[in-house]
């Protein structure tokens, strides 16, 4: 896809400065622009590059003063950053706009499709599926039986939504994820042998979720496991049968959150954070990385380490784990003076 100058100051609002019909067909960093690629310049510390960057547009602020002429075509707009966040959520809104059905698909008779829909090669739709208006299907994806999905979803490849799932709208799924899968539930019986409990609920994802690849979202037992509006989970997240997670809750990579815990809302939890079930966890938390939860926490709680503790409680502590040999070495030597010095008063 190409765009011209005037195109994109159209979009953004923008002031031309240099060619209005100059054309762009690819992103770059200002350091790195060639002819045919779009940057932004928004940190003083780049302010050199804008000189010799061989980018065909780039976006800067009003208010910049240029100490020199420069080669690429100027977009001026009130804040460089923001703008170019926006044209890139506008060419990620293009680029995923297909419509149309690609063969061979399955889309059972008993299925409610709505307008603009696209579904790539190889697809199955299962009975009594709903899904709204503007939802793109990408190949390779398998959506059961009685699914629900919302308006303006994106499910990219390789995405398999088990049965009875209901997702709602804005929300996106990337590739490889799973949700609806059997929860984690087994008993031992007089054997010792482990009977499985059988997994009857379901997945239920809000309104503008983000769901990162190779995720998975365990199914109930019972009920249902919950996401909450404006979620935002990273790759390789798991979310156990029954877990809820409040809204605007961030889940980085590698995380796992064991069933039936409930997660508070505008919480943040970093990469590779264990989270032990059955817990309740408060609103607006901060859960650094690597991180082990095994104990309910307060609202606006700040916890680091395995088990988590206060996080300024840990860094002043890390102080002296480092610091351990050395600290062991002295009170070694303040008991031999000690005991030496007690002999000798003997």
């Amino acid at each position: 896809m190409k765009f011209t100058a005037k195109q994109i100051a159209q979009i953004l609002d923008g002031e031309i400065e240099g060619s209005t019909n100059v054309e762009v067909y690819r992103l770059s960093k200002i350091e790195e622009g060639k002819k045919g690629s779009l940057t932004f310049l928004s940190n003083p510390k780049y302010n050199s590059y804008l000189y010799s960057t061989k980018a065909s547009i780039t976006i800067v602020n009003k208010d910049f003063q240029l100490e020199k002429k420069v080669s690429t075509t100027l977009i001026r707009v009130k804040d460089a950053y923001t703008s170019f966040s926006k044209l890139l959520e506008f060419y990620n809104q293009v680029k995923n706009n297909k419509e149309g059905r690609e063969e061979p698909h399955h889309i059972s008779s008993t299925s409610i499709i709505g307008k603009g829909e696209y579904i790539g090669a190889f697809s199955y739709i299962g009975d009594n599926v709903t899904i709204g208006e503007n939802v793109k299907i990408y190949p390779n994806t398998y959506i059961g039986d009685n699914v629900t999905i919302g308006n303006n979803c994106l499910i990219f490849s390789g995405v398999k939504i088990y049965s009875e799932t209901e997702i709602g709208d804005d929300c996106t799924i990337h590739c490889g994820c799973i949700i609806g899968s059997d929860g984690f539930g087994f008993t031992p019986n007089q054997k010792g042998e482990l009977n499985k409990i059988p997994q009857t609920g379901n997945v239920v994802i809000e309104n503008n979720v983000d769901v990162g690849s190779n995720s998975t979202i365990d199914r109930a037992t019972l009920g249902s496991t919950i996401i909450r509006s404006g979620v935002k989970i990273d790759n390789q997240v798991q979310i156990a049968h029954n877990v809820e997670i409040g809204k605007n809750t961030a889940i980085a990579a590698q995380s796992g959150i064991a069933g039936s815990t409930k997660v508070g809302e505008n919480c943040m939890i970093g990469g590779q954070v264990g989270i032990a079930g059955h817990l309740i966890l408060g609103n607006f938390l901060k859960i650094q990385a690597q991180s082990g939860i095994s104990k309910n926490l307060k609202d606006h709680e700040v916890v680091q380490g395995s088990p988590a503790y206060g996080y300024t409680d840990f860094n002043k502590s890390y102080v002296y784990f480092k610091n351990l040999p050395t600290i062991v070495k002295k009170i070694d030597k303040i008991e031999k003076e000690f005991n030496t010095q007690n002999t000798n008063d003997e």
